[in-house]
């Protein structure tokens, strides 16, 4: 999962904790480094480790790293997890529509902008475009995906050129989906009893 999932999977709309260590947890790195949160960001980093763990271990994303697997090596799970986000946008049984999409992108980032002074430098440093070009939101469109799979490969400075990921997308749409809706309900499953929800 990527950002869209983490904002998602956080469960958080009231105070913005956990949703807040969830969208930062990449950057933060190791057992001590938590220490310099309160308990509530602190529960959203931990959740962010998790929901990676999960992920990257289910059976549904072992197989859809396959397509990946020969030109992309260990970069098939990064690019599973921004991949994941566009499924995710345009699940019906999340976002009925896409106004839906809309407005939980919007008050997620007004949620975030609540704790700022604790964001990690390289993602300070990012957020205001997240906002300002509303990745969230753009996961939703085969154009954008494009984009972000560049991003990807950009930030990742030893990936192979995107654009071979971007077609074996593409090509094969239809079983990435399944992949994708075979691990979302395990998901959000794993992560409620994590919540105690």
């Amino acid at each position: 999962m990527n950002y869209l999932g983490h904002a998602y999977l956080s469960f958080d709309r009231e105070r913005g904790e956990i949703l807040t260590g969830n969208m930062i947890g990449d950057h933060v790195k190791g057992m001590l480094a938590l220490e310099a949160y309160s308990p509530g960001i602190r529960k959203g980093l931990l959740l962010h480790r998790k929901i990676d763990e999960f992920a990257d271990n289910h059976p549904a994303t072992k197989r859809a790293k396959l397509f990946f697997r020969t030109d992309y090596g260990l970069y098939s799970g990064a690019i599973m997890d921004t991949l994941y986000d566009h499924f995710l946008a345009n699940d019906p049984k999340i976002f009925n529509t896409e106004a839906d999409l809309l407005a939980f992108s919007k008050e997620t980032y007004q949620l975030l902008h609540k704790y700022t002074d604790v964001f990690p430098p390289k993602f300070a440093m990012y957020f205001p475009y997240m906002e300002e070009d509303n990745w969230l939101y753009g996961y939703r469109t085969l154009k954008r995906m494009e984009r972000a799979l560049q991003g990807l490969a950009r930030r990742a400075v030893y990936m192979p050129p995107p654009e071979k990921a971007f077609t074996l997308f593409v090509s094969h749409f239809y079983e990435l989906n399944q992949c994708y809706l075979e691990l979302i309900g395990d998901m959000t499953t794993f992560v409620k009893n994590e919540l105690n929800f």
